[in-house]
């Protein structure tokens, strides 16, 4: 059955219909009231992390969200946001059509249906966002929860019909602690990223994480979205200037066409976030491993630990106390046993919630 009629997607989507707020689409201009709703909520739900006003600025212009159609506020008496939705698709997907739902409410109008309209409207919006896809592939509506948040959102998503899929531990090491040395084999180099290597690491990534549960594709539209946090002071690239002939039927075409002209092969990256509005409530410094990637042809070479390494140095060397990254506890690769080999120990966790269709 095509995505198309499995989207089930409503004809029409209309607003909630709750008395005491007006339902419209997120603005621009919205940033600030919708900053103060969210970390009101983050608050008190002891997140273990907070998001910045740039950060949700950013993600007005989200690759794949149309706010006009994709997103929705409810705004009470008096002007205020207390309870917001929104659904972003991914350009790019190959073989899973994801939306991914973001969504809260303000702590002091909770347990009155803002919540359980939110759900409902973003369910609806994203079943009709999958209609829309031209690709006859799996879809899959989803969204992230913290294990420590409050049980109530998680029931709510239950309710509408998602279910846990998958879960990730966010992972910390102690940088007080001795940093290995990592040597890489002869021919590889390890050094810090810069912009005209950008186009090489998402090739890189592409390819890293081809074999991981739920990743896709990147695009450069999407590569290049939420960058607000990006630290390029803390990131590194391990670059193969000479690579064997052999190699390049392992390729893929993009990649191949790119060294072809001339740009560079990166063999593993990791890119690197510096989050200072998280440090008062994790109660330490940081630096945040966003992304860490080596291409499959380049595994078993030492390289991850290497970039990881690397990381902690310009970590440590920036005055921060820990390294923190977080994992999905089946990566295929074996990342959990190699953060903990290197010191890394969890802290807390989290899942993804979806509905498959």
């Amino acid at each position: 059955m095509p995505l198309t009629d499995r989207a089930a997607a409503p004809d029409r989507l209309d607003l909630p219909e709750l008395t005491g707020v007006t339902w419209r689409p997120l603005e621009r201009a919205d940033a600030p009231a919708l900053y103060t709703l969210v970390a009101a909520a983050e608050d008190a739900d002891a997140q273990p992390f907070r998001t910045s006003l740039p950060e949700l600025e950013e993600a007005y212009d989200a690759p794949g969200q149309d706010p006009a159609t994709d997103t929705i506020a409810a705004v009470d008496d008096d002007g205020r946001i207390v309870a917001y939705g929104g659904v972003a698709a991914r350009p790019g997907d190959e073989s899973v059509v994801r939306v991914f739902l973001h969504g809260g409410v303000a702590p002091d109008r909770r347990g009155r249906g803002l919540g359980r309209a939110v759900v409902a409207w973003m369910t609806g919006r994203a079943r009709q966002v999958l209609a829309a896809s031209d690709h006859d592939l799996p879809g899959r509506i989803l969204t992230y929860l913290e294990d420590g948040g409050p049980a109530a959102e998680r029931r709510l998503y239950e309710r509408a019909g998602f279910a846990t899929r998958r879960y990730y531990a966010m992972l910390r090491r102690d940088l007080a602690e001795p940093i290995p040395v990592v040597d890489l084999p002869a021919g590889l180099r390890l050094q810090p990223w810069t912009p005209d290597l950008d186009e090489a690491v998402r090739l890189a990534h592409n390819d890293a994480f081809r074999d991981h549960w739920g990743s896709e594709p990147q695009s450069p539209e999407v590569w290049a979205h939420g960058r607000t946090l990006f630290a390029p002071q803390w990131s590194s690239v391990v670059v193969d200037p000479a690579p064997d002939p052999a190699l390049a039927d392992g390729l893929d075409a993009e990649t191949r066409a790119h060294v072809e002209a001339g740009g560079a092969l990166v063999a593993g990256y990791q890119l690197a976030d510096r989050a200072e509005q998280d440090w008062a409530v994790q109660g330490y410094t940081s630096g945040y491993t966003e992304t860490l990637g080596v291409r499959r042809a380049y595994r078993g070479r030492h390289i991850a630990p290497a970039l990881l390494a690397a990381g902690m140095r310009a970590f440590a060397a920036d005055g921060m106390q820990y390294a923190v990254l977080d994992v999905d506890t089946e990566n295929p690769t074996g990342a959990y046993g190699l953060y903990s080999s290197l010191g890394y120990a969890k802290t807390v966790g989290s899942r993804m919630l979806s509905i498959e269709v």
